[in-house]
């Protein structure tokens, strides 16, 4: 996995320890699910926007804050990076087609 991701999960981890008032991130988990939803979905907005504009710099700095956030989730649901990246190894290989048929059956 990605240096960069592990050390994120690690702190995500971390931050479910701390205090609401100290840490953005343990505000969210203190929130709840709901709220971290929508705010992946805002952000999920907000890089669809930046693609739409066009501007390279905007959707990097967009889609990294979606990736934060779905960080963020992965972690309240006691998920990972790693599942994640363990999902997109097995698919290697197949078509999407084929991958999106398998999981009609």
């Amino acid at each position: 996995m990605n240096n960069t991701l592990t050390q994120l999960a690690e702190i995500l981890e971390q931050r479910k320890h701390q205090s609401a008032d100290t840490s953005y991130v343990a505000s969210l988990y203190a929130k709840g699910l709901d709220t971290i939803l929508k705010k992946l979905g805002e952000e999920a907005t907000e890089t669809v926007i930046a693609a739409k504009n066009g501007e390279a710099q905007q959707i990097i700095y967009e889609m990294a804050d979606l990736w934060f956030h779905c960080l963020v989730l992965l972690a309240n649901q006691g998920l990972g990076p790693d599942d994640v990246l363990q999902e997109l190894q097995r698919r290697f290989g197949l078509s999407g087609l084929e991958e999106k048929a398998r999981r009609s059956q």
